[in-house]
């Protein structure tokens, strides 16, 4: 998929929250001009299809089914006890955002038994927003590890959960991921639309920051 960020996209990236047609039909926009696959990743239970679900402008594809009592043996349910479903293969949705850009949100499973689809799923993405628990920080580490062996750029968004820690400082939880000083943090509640708008906007903004030319930057 292509994505040639423009001057026009970079000035209204930030109008998305006005502008996106969130529950409406299934065609693409007249305007869409730059079509985008961005994965959704994190650990198990972490609320990626919550977040797909709350931006999605069309109804979203879920591939979920009941936790089993094999998969309570093999799946770290802590902070999670009242999960009792699964993504066993993706979620997808889609957002479009003002100057003609298209997000394609591809949620991938959390859990290290899916590993096999990983690659298939990440294939021709640009981007990844990678969804954090402070709660279990250590979690996130596998998917951090198959975000950055795949080279694709991605920003990092912790769903506040109501018993999260808030103690921790952003030096601290940068220094506890070993994240690169340009990488974006943000603070992400997925089932809030306009949150997760802003997590998805800081991607797309570190993604054109990225492809600027040298004398844009």
């Amino acid at each position: 998929m292509a994505f040639a960020p423009s001057s026009t996209t970079s000035r209204t990236v930030r109008e998305v929250g006005e502008t996106s047609d969130a529950g409406g039909g299934i065609h693409l926009p007249d305007t869409a001009r730059d079509l985008v696959k961005i994965l959704v990743a994190g650990p198990f239970g972490v609320g990626k299809t919550t977040l797909i679900d709350s931006v999605s402008e069309i109804r979203p594809l879920h591939t979920e089914e009941p936790l089993s009592e094999a998969s309570a043996q093999v799946d770290d349910l802590a902070g999670v006890r009242d999960k009792s479903t699964t993504t066993v293969a993706v979620d997808f949705g889609r957002i479009s955002l003002p100057g003609g850009v298209v997000l394609y949100l591809f949620g991938t499973p959390g859990q290290q038994r899916f590993r096999a689809l990983w690659d298939d799923i990440a294939y021709g993405a640009l981007g990844a927003l990678v969804l954090v628990d402070s709660r279990r920080i250590d979690a996130s580490f596998d998917v951090l590890g198959l975000v950055e062996e795949s080279g694709l750029p991605y920003a990092v968004a912790f769903n506040p959960f109501p018993d999260a820690p808030r103690h921790y400082t952003e030096e601290q939880l940068r220094t506890a991921l070993d994240l690169d000083a340009d990488t974006p943090m943000v603070t992400c509640d997925a089932r809030d639309a306009d949150s997760s708008v802003d997590a998805l906007l800081a991607l797309v903004q570190h993604l054109i920051d990225r492809n600027a030319p040298e004398d844009d930057r």
